[in-house]
């Protein structure tokens, strides 16, 4: 796939990567950092951010939607005439990781109770905005 629209689906693919370690990255941060007391943890910025990733997520989830980096990942390799993706960017990569397939049930609860882990880091470690007056 030496397209352009296949180089654009590749990196998407990388972006779409990092999000999900940046989700899964962020949370383990959060903890273990609110454990030994790494301050940058609980920044205002980085924890919205996460929130935020993972909010999306769990909503996505529930309304039955893919996520959109899936979409456009899976529209630009039918473009370069490569196949496009049968389930989600997760779901897809789990099955092809693991050889595990699973309903589409079991990753919304898996979003869902990962959503709940950084809710309560948030009330275990909760961010702090910094101060303008020093």
């Amino acid at each position: 796939m030496n397209t352009f629209p296949g180089w654009l689906a590749d990196t998407v693919l990388l972006l779409h990567a990092a999000l999900v370690v940046f989700v899964i990255g962020g949370l383990l941060a959060v903890v273990m950092g609110g454990w030994l007391g790494w301050r940058w943890v609980r920044g205002w910025w980085f924890r919205i951010a996460h929130l935020a990733a993972i909010s999306l997520v769990v909503l996505q989830a529930w309304l039955g939607q893919d996520c959109p980096l899936t979409t456009l990942e899976s529209w630009l390799r039918v473009q370069a005439g490569a196949a496009a993706y049968d389930s989600g960017f997760i779901a897809h990569w789990v099955s092809r990781l693991l050889y595990w397939d699973a309903p589409p049930w079991v990753f919304t609860l898996a979003y869902t109770a990962f959503g709940v882990l950084v809710t309560l880091a948030w009330w275990a470690w909760p961010p702090r905005r910094r101060s303008s007056a020093r």
